[in-house]
């Protein structure tokens, strides 16, 4: 879904971030709404999660509020967010809670972040709401710090492309509203306190929400563990593929997923951005990649960096993978003498005993082609218990051109195989 793509030249979005559930986002979101409302903005209330809280109905007193679509799925009505509803009303800001949101099958798109990002691409401002666990970076981290799984992760980059306003709760203050029956239900009080929202919890979340939120720190869930001391675990074997946005994206991505599939390892891509966010980021090859990530069982994570090489580096190291696969086109070493290194020379010369392929990417304007018969010439390769595989498994370029070792690399980094 690209349409979020328009979101800088369209309508204006606003995150409402919160470390939990019951922090006070949607309150302090229809608060403000309400006054825009009074200053002649035309504002209506979209969609908004029915919680019960009283304090938040009592602000949706003097705000328009769009009957939200009704869907039946499997003999069950749902509300969901009626998007074309709020395209014929048009108004100049849309209020949608909820903004880490699965639709229901055969809707009109698939996440309501998707739903959010047509509004925007039609000039309607958007404000919406999101705890810190549904961004797509930290879902892992918080994983571990909670021992919950997030649903419905959303992009960082789709978040970052607005502004974001934190709704700041100290746990202390949390854990009382909690106490009082003012998020969940009085029979499941003691069981929130003493899992999801103990104070230790709590307080890491809220640390890792001011630490994603600090344009001085390159990777929140990094930074939040070399904190303690602690770096990621191998839960399992990792293969991570660089993306740069190009054509050639889609071909790394199933070679790197042949490579995942045979080893029995987890596959994920990483996008590097620049850490000043200067640099246009190709957010309609982006999109395409995490649809075909997803279709293979795969993850997109976009990580920003001062360089690309000590981003991907950095990123396969904090996954544990086991192996970083990253795309070359050849150059005559003429075009080496004008433009200096490549992004995999510069790899391959920094990671140290990090396994590195660099893959001729050949002609990315053919590769849905030339993938046709992947699986034919791939399955030659074997797994190794849960290892990663490497080029002498069997697997070779689909351009199925002649080996030839990039010559211009040393040879001293004995970690890295190089496929042409």
């Amino acid at each position: 879904m690209s349409e979020w793509i328009a979101i800088t030249s369209g309508g204006r979005l606003r995150t409402y971030l919160g470390i939990a559930p019951g922090v006070g986002k949607t309150y302090e979101m229809l608060r403000d709404a309400r006054a825009r409302r009074r200053a002649g903005v035309d504002a209506v209330v979209a969609y908004q999660e029915r919680h019960g809280r009283a304090a938040t109905m009592a602000q949706l007193d003097d705000l328009e509020i769009l009957p939200p679509r009704t869907v039946a799925y499997r003999g069950v009505s749902f509300a969901e967010l009626d998007v074309a509803a709020v395209l014929d009303r048009s108004p100049e800001l849309a209020l949608v809670d909820e903004l880490a949101h699965a639709n229901l099958p055969g809707e009109r798109h698939e996440k309501r972040w998707h739903d959010v990002g047509e509004l925007l691409a039609n000039g309607i401002d958007v404000y919406t709401t999101l705890n810190v666990a549904n961004i797509e970076s930290l879902g892992a981290l918080v994983a571990r710090i909670t021992g919950v799984h997030p649903a419905e992760p959303v992009p960082d980059a789709f978040v970052r492309a607005g502004e974001i306003k934190l709704v700041d709760l100290a746990p202390a203050a949390l854990r009382r509203r909690l106490a009082q029956g003012l998020i969940v239900p009085e029979e499941r009080v003691d069981a929130a306190l003493s899992s999801y929202f103990r104070f230790a919890n709590l307080a890491a979340l809220r640390e890792l929400a001011q630490l994603w939120l600090d344009d001085a720190v390159p990777d929140a869930a990094e930074a939040f563990l070399a904190a303690r001391g602690i770096s990621q675990p191998v839960q399992a074997s990792v293969i991570v593929v660089g993306l740069d946005g190009s054509p050639a994206d889609e071909w790394l991505i199933r070679y790197a997923a042949q490579l995942a599939r045979l080893s029995d390892a987890r596959l994920r891509g990483v996008h590097v951005r620049d850490i000043d966010n200067l640099g246009r980021t190709p957010t309609t090859r982006l999109e395409q990649d995490r649809q075909l990530l997803s279709e293979l069982h795969g993850t997109l994570v976009e990580v920003r960096a001062d360089d690309i090489a000590s981003g991907l580096i950095r990123a396969a190291r904090r996954a544990g993978a086991c192996q970083l696969v990253i795309g070359s086109r050849r150059r005559s070493r003429w075009s080496r003498l004008l433009t200096g290194s490549t992004v995999a020379d510069q790899v391959l010369r920094a990671a140290g005993d990090l396994p590195v392929q660099v893959v001729n990417v050949g002609r990315p304007d053919k590769t849905s082609d030339e993938w046709r018969d992947l699986d034919t010439w791939a399955d030659s390769g074997e797994s190794r218990d849960g290892q990663c595989v490497l080029a002498a498994s069997g697997i070779r370029s689909p351009w199925r051109e002649r080996p030839v070792a990039d010559r211009s690399v040393s040879t001293s980094v004995t970690s890295a195989s190089i496929i042409s």
